[in-house]
């Protein structure tokens, strides 16, 4: 690992998404890794008519945050949100990464609409499968549109910071956790993690170090905010503020009936995530023919929700686990330190983006990314 200084900060990383904004700080030595700063904003009225964070409020939610916190320098690893992102396991004849470079450009590239002259084409070989009797070679497709990542750079710079990393989501959640796989015997060890968003639900199988299989399924927090307010005939912000009581609050502020009202409100779209995500543990198991997950570990703002987790582990038949991305971090000195009985799940893609270059050279996310 990469052996850093306490006085030399690394990047910024800024986790951007549609309802809220994280920045985070981290520094590491032989012997310590600390979180230097970090500062979130989340979605006021500055949002737009589909309930998002307009550029113009992220602009200067980013530059009150540098303003207020102890962040040092202006360099930023940041993500681009999943619905920037094209993202397609494909199963190849080859191995060769020219032909598969080749590929990705010219042949699958088009079949998203992305020019692989102009858009950003990527790709993560995840290893040989089978299909049939006859063996493949598993590669998982990431594009973006120019237009789009001319935007996200453009904003990053309008708030004062200097890109020096843009990263994809799924990777940045993968290398957060993927520190803890280092034993020896991890390296057989299928891995699940989930992370389940505003928009989309990030779903990330790995074996070992390395990623597997990567799925964004349409369906999250949002999904259960509509049902919410439809089912119970309450505006939107009603219905989020509901679920917040329905999860923070043991007391009777919530009568019995309303409670069991947004439990079933919610229930349709919990059990439509379910079945995604069982698609997703059959695929893996049928295509690398290796064993079923036996737990999941479940980040994001919406693992927060026990009536999610619990149906999903009923569901899905396996034990499930709250992420903890701080675990490991001194968090001294930070507006963190004050609330250390959270578990924090929701700064697993920040931490993944403030850890982007601790990694070996053979990081997965990053050897087999090709222009």
């Amino acid at each position: 690992m990469l052996n850093l200084t306490h006085n030399k900060a690394r990047p910024i990383g800024l986790d951007m998404g549609h309802t809220s904004i994280r920045m985070i700080q981290l520094a590491h030595s032989d012997d310590n890794a600390r979180v230097i700063a970090a500062d979130e904003t989340r979605l006021s009225a500055n949002a737009d008519d589909n309930g998002q964070i307009t550029p113009e409020f992220a602009v200067s939610a980013i530059k009150e945050m540098l303003a207020r916190g102890n962040f040092r320098g202006k360099d930023v690893v940041s993500s681009l949100s999943n619905d920037s992102l094209k993202i397609k396991s494909l199963r190849l004849d080859t191995t060769d990464h020219g032909q598969i470079e080749q590929l990705m450009r010219k042949d699958i590239a088009s079949q998203f609409g992305l020019d692989a002259d102009r858009d950003e084409i990527r790709y993560m070989v995840a290893g040989n499968v089978y299909q049939g009797d006859e063996i493949k070679n598993e590669v998982i497709f990431f594009g973006a549109d120019r237009e789009s990542l001319a935007q996200h750079i453009s904003l990053l710079e309008e708030a004062g910071l200097k890109p020096v990393g843009i990263d994809a989501v799924p990777c940045a959640l993968f290398r957060c956790f993927r520190g803890s796989l280092r034993r020896q015997e991890d390296q057989q060890l299928v891995s699940v993690f989930i992370e389940v968003g505003d928009l989309f639900t990030t779903v990330i199988i790995s074996r070992g170090q390395q990623i597997s299989f990567v799925k964004q399924i349409p369906v999250a927090g949002r999904h259960l905010n509509q049902q919410v307010a439809s089912k119970l005939n309450v505006a939107y912000d009603e219905a989020i503020v509901l679920r917040s009581k329905l999860r923070n609050d043991s007391s009777e502020s919530i009568d019995m009936q309303t409670r069991q009202a947004i439990v079933d409100a919610m229930s349709h779209v919990i059990e439509e995530l379910a079945k995604e995500i069982s698609l997703c543990f059959k695929y893996y198991a049928v295509t690398f023919r290796g064993n079923r997950p036996s737990e999941a570990v479940f980040a994001g703002p919406e693992a927060y929700e026990s009536t999610l987790i619990d149906t999903l582990k009923e569901r899905l038949d396996i034990e499930v686990k709250i992420a903890q991305p701080f675990r490991g971090f001194d968090l001294t000195g930070t507006n963190l330190a004050s609330d250390k009985d959270r578990c924090f799940c929701e700064w697993a893609v920040a931490v993944g983006l403030g850890v982007k270059g601790w990694e070996p050279p053979d990081d997965e996310c990053q050897n087999h990314e090709r222009n």
